[in-house]
């Protein structure tokens, strides 16, 4: 069950498991494999701020800039994160981790991953 616009707080039952997603595409900036990513937004605030909701990507590695700070909390698979400055931050189930805006370097996703995010 999903509830997003009838509700005084946005949610979606069963995050870690929920199955009704929508396909986003393939991951941009593309380095090897074809990552594709899914997932439910559950609230969307003006000028998108806040934004929070759940994405799931299949494997594969891409470049990534974030525009805004971002919170994840990983929920299933396996990820590595390595930043331009050479920082490597290893993501599974469990992890969470605040992406601070302008955090720049690539994505290496090993096993499917499903996050609950939140952009500010």
């Amino acid at each position: 069950m999903v509830e997003t616009t009838n509700s005084s707080a946005p949610h979606i039952y069963e995050a870690t498991t929920f199955s009704d997603l929508v396909d986003w595409g393939s991951q941009p900036d593309s380095l090897e494999g074809q990552s594709n990513s899914s997932g439910r937004l559950v609230f969307k605030g003006p000028n998108n701020q806040p934004e929070s909701g759940i994405w799931v990507c299949t494997p594969g590695r891409w470049r990534l800039s974030i525009p805004r700070d971002e919170f994840c909390h990983f929920v299933a698979g396996r990820a590595v994160y390595r930043s331009d400055d050479g920082e490597v931050i290893e993501v599974e189930a469990g992890t969470v981790v605040l992406f601070r805006a302008g955090w720049t370097g690539e994505c290496t996703v090993i096993e499917t991953m499903r996050n609950i995010y939140m952009l500010a």
